[in-house]
């Protein structure tokens, strides 16, 4: 059904105003005045999904929902008690297996070896939701010699895509799931700022130009795959309520924390991406809510050479990979 002038009316206005977009008021009145299919009608019976950072919020809301679905769900975590307590309670409440792994993402070398150990168990993969990630706010360097958020937020991801796209191809037509963030509307594509010096760090910053690549290789990626049928789409969840955002920034959870979306109305365009058949064939895009979100809202974030700084940035994660993607078996990129 087509949206009416109105419908769209007041989704522009929501959009326009940002608290009213990016809270629970905006999740709520869109999904009235769209008429949203409720994710119970969608069905994922014998696909497989890889959720990263799924012990908790977002990616564990996503995980739950998907395997309700019928999906065959591998979370994925990095501490070993609260990755396999996740899997054992999403199993029970799906009433189905659920696959556990244990893997530190900012690290390549362990995000290499997953996806091995992944593909030695699998000949497809139909849904790969890449959601792990955090906001540090001191400067780390990881033991590979990159910024923590880099790694996690952009090589990592970029390093998994690259080596699970057999899966992904054997499978087609399959798709991924980039979970950014609304933050990346406050900061330009640079690609040397992605690499900051330890005397001007600053996490938040840190963070949203990460989320903003995030959203430009999800563009380069769907280039890359065109014709695969592997579609690549970021999304943002909104403002929501998940332990990430309490301990990141704890006093801006306090001022809109009733405002503030749950996990599962976080992370319902996941879920939707993932299975629903109006999404089969959309790629490169930016969404909330279900439907597709323009990519910049300040004129100083857009770049007049931004197609070349986004080539700049595919080489980067090309040549920060290259060491490890023998180790996770995939395809180059």
């Amino acid at each position: 059904m087509t949206p009416s002038p109105a419908a769209n009316l007041v989704d522009w206005t929501l959009e326009a105003s940002v608290v009213g977009s990016f809270t629970r008021i905006g999740y709520l009145t869109r999904r009235r005045l769209y008429d949203w299919a409720p994710l119970q009608s969608l069905r994922l019976d014998g696909k497989v999904a890889v959720v990263t950072g799924a012990t908790s919020g977002l990616g564990r809301a996503a995980a739950e929902s998907i395997a309700a679905l019928g999906g065959q769900v591998c979370i994925v975590g990095r501490d070993a008690e609260r990755t396999e307590r996740t899997r054992s309670e999403i199993a029970a409440a799906a009433g189905s297996e659920v696959e556990a792994e244990l893997a530190d993402l900012s690290s390549l070398a362990e995000t290499a070896a997953f996806a091995s150990r992944f593909a030695e168990r699998h000949d497809r993969l139909d849904v790969l939701v890449l959601n792990a990630g955090a906001l540090t706010h001191e400067y780390t360097v990881t033991g590979e010699g990159n910024e923590l958020t880099l790694a996690t937020h952009v090589l990592s991801p970029f390093l998994l895509t690259r080596a699970l796209r057999p899966l992904l191809e054997a499978s087609a037509p399959s798709r991924v799931i980039v979970v950014a963030s609304g933050g990346m509307y406050t900061e330009p594509l640079d690609v040397d700022a992605l690499d900051p010096e330890p005397g001007t760090y600053d996490g938040t910053k840190a963070y949203a130009r990460c989320k903003r690549a995030q959203v430009v290789l999800a563009e380069e990626w769907t280039r890359e795959l065109l014709d695969t049928g592997v579609t690549v789409n970021a999304m943002h969840p909104g403002w929501a309520d998940t332990p990430g955002l309490r301990t990141a920034l704890p006093g801006f959870s306090r001022i809109v924390g009733p405002l503030l979306r749950t996990p599962e109305q976080g992370a319902d365009t996941i879920v939707w991406l993932a299975a629903a058949p109006d999404a089969a064939d959309i790629s490169g895009l930016f969404f909330l809510d279900r439907r597709p979100r323009g990519k910049h809202r300040l004129g100083r974030t857009r770049r007049l050479d931004e197609t070349r700084e986004a080539a700049r940035l595919w080489r980067l994660c090309t040549e920060r990979t290259a060491p490890f993607a023998a180790d996770a078996g995939g395809s180059a990129a």
